[in-house]
């Protein structure tokens, strides 16, 4: 008969495996539960009441109710972007931390000299969202009623313009810039901490010129508080149908502000793929769509790889203008 001593030993190391064990099933059983099992937290890393922030509160209302799951939104902004990108690029691939995130992102990798990720090796492409033009808007003081007299006051020489921007980098700054050097005139640049206190200052006649978003600046021209020269999309607003495109005064400039969905790299295909139908099906709610249309805010179905080779495109192309324009921010 064993000794006491020895069946304890035994009853130990029975015990010690078992617990060495239940890890990896607890993993196991995790792995197995269907997405998304709890709260999604929704990284948008620009401030309260832009659009990436007001189209992800109403994208992700319409989402948590098809999947019936919170989806938090929560704003971590700052470092042009950087810093909410950032936090997400190091969250758990495991769907449960989403990032809603605009053009910036594709623009950041060359304003910054030592960025800690790159989105495009860091970052899945999951959906994109929305995509709106911007307004060449003006104080309506300034003597011009659409672009091609923009270009010819300028062109002038007869005053200073100082075209407004909602930060150095920003997309704003970036259409503005290439504006300029597409239609060979001088603008002084002047950055805000923003797009709010950039139209104010417009509004008040400290600057004359501002690209800003169609869905956020079209209430102020309507109110005849801004004039609206052309757009940087093509053909006609729903919300402003008299203002004409740039490309008639600049033949093929077009520009968007656009909002896409991301998550960590190595996040399970499965995973992406039950998000894209999600937001497929979301921007194809009759109410949720009739808002983003009255608003100019422009959706369509897409497949990851659809995004993906997008937002690839997108990086192309403003990393280069960036690069040969010479901006930076470090």
């Amino acid at each position: 008969m064993p000794a006491p001593a020895n069946i304890a030993r035994r009853g130990l190391l029975a015990l010690l495996g078992t617990a060495a064990v239940l890890p990896l099933r607890i993993e196991e059983a995790r792995a197995e539960e269907p997405w998304p099992a709890r709260p999604v937290r929704v990284v948008v890393p620009w401030p309260p009441g832009g659009t990436a922030d007001l189209v992800a509160r109403q994208l992700f209302a319409a989402v948590a109710a098809r999947l019936g799951r919170p989806f938090v939104v929560e704003n971590r902004s700052g470092a042009t972007g950087t810093i909410g990108a950032g936090a997400v690029v190091q969250a758990a691939p495991d769907g449960y931390t989403v990032l809603y995130d605009g053009t910036g992102i594709s623009v950041t990798p060359a304003l910054f000299g030592h960025l800690p990720y790159d989105p495009r090796r860091d970052l899945v492409p999951v959906f994109r969202a929305v995509s709106v033009p911007q307004l060449m808007l003006v104080n309506p003081s300034l003597p011009v009623r659409d672009a091609a007299g923009l270009v010819a006051l300028a062109r002038s020489g007869e005053r200073r313009l100082d075209a407004a921007s909602a930060g150095n980098g920003s997309l704003q700054h970036l259409v503005m810039e290439l504006f300029a050097r597409r239609a060979g005139v001088p603008l002084n640049h002047i950055p805000y901490r923003g797009g709010a206190p950039a139209v104010n200052d417009l509004i008040a006649g400290q600057v004359q010129l501002y690209f800003g978003n169609v869905n956020v600046s079209a209430p102020f021209v309507r109110d005849g508080a801004l004039r609206a020269l052309a757009h940087t999309g093509r053909g006609r607003l729903a919300s402003l149908p008299d203002v004409p495109p740039l490309s008639e005064t600049l033949p093929d400039f077009e520009t968007y502000e656009w909002n896409g969905v991301f998550l960590p790299k190595a996040t399970p295909r499965p995973i992406v793929e039950a998000l894209n139908r999600a937001l497929n099906d979301a921007i194809a709610e009759p109410e949720l769509a009739a808002r983003l249309r009255a608003a100019d805010l422009q959706a369509a179905p897409n497949t990851p790889d659809e995004f993906a080779a997008f937002f690839a495109a997108q990086s192309d192309l403003w990393q280069g203008f960036v690069r040969q324009a010479g901006i930076r921010l470090e």
